[in-house]
């Protein structure tokens, strides 16, 4: 059983910077950060390749957010800057195996954190 736990999420204000956290139970899963603002549908933020070399983005928050990972600690980290209201949401880590490659739905994600509030607001 795959355990994830995020950390990290709070108040910030437009402008501004955060850091989440994603511990893991396992490593070189492949892992993504996804959000799900109220009344919308959960959509991807990043994903990262298992061995943390191969990071991609969704439009949205490409040149402001940066997804990493830590093999030898077990994380999985998203440095958020330039935060803008409508980064307003539940930010949630997820994970699969398998053999790699890009993937945006969350359908393939087998493994999921329970989420961190990240509110963005003056």
């Amino acid at each position: 059983q795959v355990q994830l736990a995020e950390s990290g999420g709070g108040l910030v204000q437009p402008g501004g910077s955060l850091r989440l956290s994603c511990a893991s139970s396992v490593t070189h899963l492949h892992m993504a950060w996804f959000r799900q603002a109220p009344g919308k549908e959960r959509q991807i933020v990043a994903g990262i390749s298992g061995n943390g070399a191969v990071p991609y983005y969704s439009d949205s928050v490409k040149g402001r957010f940066t997804i990493s990972k830590d093999n030898t600690k077990n994380t999985l980290y998203l440095s958020m800057n330039a935060l803008k209201p409508e980064d307003t949401a539940v930010y949630y880590c997820a994970a699969r195996p398998g053999p790699f490659r890009v993937v945006y739905t969350e359908d393939e994600y087998v493994f999921w954190g329970q989420g961190t509030q990240v509110t963005v607001s003056s």
